[in-house]
C-alpha cells in the first residue's frame, strides 16, 4: 500500500522506454560535457565527429554518440540524447545541446553560458551565485575539462566559450523541485559522477539536501518534511503563511532529510506524513520505502494496545498488512485519533533523537483526506 502520493519531482513516463531492469545511464551534466566536447573539436578540427569520447567526474571515459551537428563560420553545435538507464527520470530523452564559438586572442579561457531550457539561480543557498546559469560546480569543471582536452595546444592562443541549452527544459523543470529553490528558466545540469544508476536515491537525497540548505540560508523560522504531494498540500493550507520553499517533500528519504536539518540553523522543523510512514520514521529507519525495510507489526500491535483497542482488534492489527488495515481496526471502536497519537508519539522520539535538543520538533498525523488525526510537540513526548 502507498501512504502518500509520490514526492513531485516524480519521474515523467515520457518517452517511452522498455520494462525497467538494471541498466545505469548518464546525468546531465555528462551528456552536456559529451555535447560540448563534440561542438569544441568542430570548432578546432572543421568537423563535428558522430561520436565522442567524454572523460566523466568519477575518471570514467565513454564513447557518446552524436544526435545531431550544425557549423557556421562563426560556431559548432553538437546535440546529445540524455539516456537515463532504466532510473525513472523526467529528463530521459532531453536534447543536452552545446554551441562552441572560438575566444580569439583569449589564450587559456573557458567560458560556460546557460542558453535556452536551462535555469538561472535566483536564490542563495545553491552553491552557486545568484544570476549564474544552474550548471551545478562539478559538471562545471567536468564540461570545462573536457573543452580542454579537445582543444589541446589550440588553447595556447585562443579560448572558447560554450553555451549549453536543453530544448523543452523550463516545460521540463516543473516537474522537478528547481522552481521551489528558485532556479528559474528551465533544468539544472547535475552529476557529482556522470552515471545514474536505476532508482537511484543519491540524486533525490541530494536535491532534498540542497532545498533545506537553501531554505536554511533563507533564514527560515519553520521547514516542513512531507512524505509527498499529498501530505504537502495538507500541511501548505495549515500553514499558508509559509512560502513555498518551506515545504520539502523527503519522499521515503528521512535519514536524510534530518541530516541536513541538523547541519541546518532552523528553529523549528514539522514532519508531516500519513499513519503507515509514521510507523516507520518511529521504528528509526532511514528510508521508509517497502523495500528498505518492513512495517514493525509488532510495535503497531503494541500502539493500539496503547490506543485502547480490544484484544481482538491488536492481534488482528499485530496479524495485518498494512498500518492502514490497522487505522480501519481502530476506526471501528472510535479510536482511530488516538492510535495515530500513539505513532505520532513514537515518531516524535525518533526524530528527537537524530536532531539538535534546541530545535523544536512537531509531528503531523494526516488521513488520506487531509484529515490531521494527530498533532504532536516534543513537549507531549514523555
Amino acid at each position: 500500500m502507498i501512504d502518500d502520493d509520490p514526492p513531485s519531482p516524480a519521474p515523467s513516463s515520457s518517452p517511452a522506454r522498455p520494462r525497467r531492469g538494471g541498466r545505469s545511464g548518464f546525468t546531465t551534466g555528462a551528456c552536456a560535457a559529451a555535447a560540448a566536447r563534440a561542438a569544441a573539436l568542430g570548432v578546432i578540427q572543421g568537423r563535428i565527429p558522430e561520436s565522442v569520447e567524454t572523460l566523466l567526474p568519477n575518471g570514467q571515459t565513454v564513447i557518446f554518440a552524436v544526435a545531431e551537428s550544425t557549423r557556421s563560420e562563426a560556431w559548432s553545435e553538437a546535440v546529445v540524447i540524455k539516456d537515463a538507464g532504466d532510473d525513472p527520470d523526467c529528463t530521459h530523452g532531453a536534447r543536452m545541446t552545446a554551441r562552441v564559438r572560438p575566444l580569439p586572442g583569449a589564450a587559456g579561457e573557458i567560458r560556460l553560458e546557460g542558453g535556452e531550457g536551462v535555469g538561472r539561480v535566483t536564490r542563495p543557498g545553491l552553491g552557486l551565485p545568484v544570476g549564474l546559469a544552474a550548471i551545478n560546480p562539478v559538471p562545471r569543471s567536468n564540461i570545462a575539462d573536457n573543452l580542454r582536452a579537445a582543444a589541446g595546444a589550440w588553447l595556447d592562443a585562443h579560448g572558447l566559450e560554450a553555451t549549453l541549452s536543453i530544448p523543452g527544459g523550463e516545460a521540463l523543470a516543473r516537474k522537478t523541485l528547481n522552481p521551489r529553490l528558485g532556479i528559474v528558466g528551465g533544468l539544472s545540469i547535475l552529476g557529482t559522477s556522470g552515471i545514474v544508476h536505476p532508482y537511484s536515491t543519491a540524486a533525490y537525497k541530494a536535491a532534498v539536501r540542497q532545498s533545506i540548505e537553501a531554505a536554511a540560508a533563507l533564514g527560515v523560522e519553520t521547514l516542513v518534511l512531507t512524505t509527498g504531494r499529498r501530505t504537502e498540500r495538507f500541511a501548505m493550507a495549515r500553514l499558508p503563511e509559509l512560502p513555498e520553499y518551506c515545504f520539502i517533500q523527503m519522499g521515503d528519504f528521512i535519514g536524510a532529510a534530518l541530516a541536513s536539518v541538523a547541519a541546518a540553523v532552523i528553529p523549528r522543523v514539522v514532519v508531516a506524513a500519513m499513519p503507515g510512514k509514521l510507523a516507520k520514521i518511529g521504528q528509526g529507519l532511514d528510508n521508509t520505502h517497502a523495500r528498505k525495510g518492513a512495517v514493525d507489526l509488532a510495535a503497531v500491535a503494541e500502539a493500539a494496545s496503547r490506543a485502547g483497542g480490544g484484544e481482538e482488534t491488536v492481534r488482528q492489527a499485530g496479524e495485518g498488512v498494512t498500518v492502514r488495515h490497522a487505522v480501519d481496526l481502530l476506526a471501528e471502536q472510535g479510536l482511530r485519533e488516538a492510535f495515530a497519537a500513539e505513532l505520532a508519539q513514537r515518531a516524535l522520539a525518533a526524530v528527537k533523537k537524530r536532531l539538535p535538543p534546541s530545535l523544536h520538533v512537531e509531528i503531523w498525523a494526516f488521513d488520506f483526506e487531509g484529515t490531521l488525526l494527530a498533532s504532536l510537540t516534543e513537549w507531549d513526548h514523555g
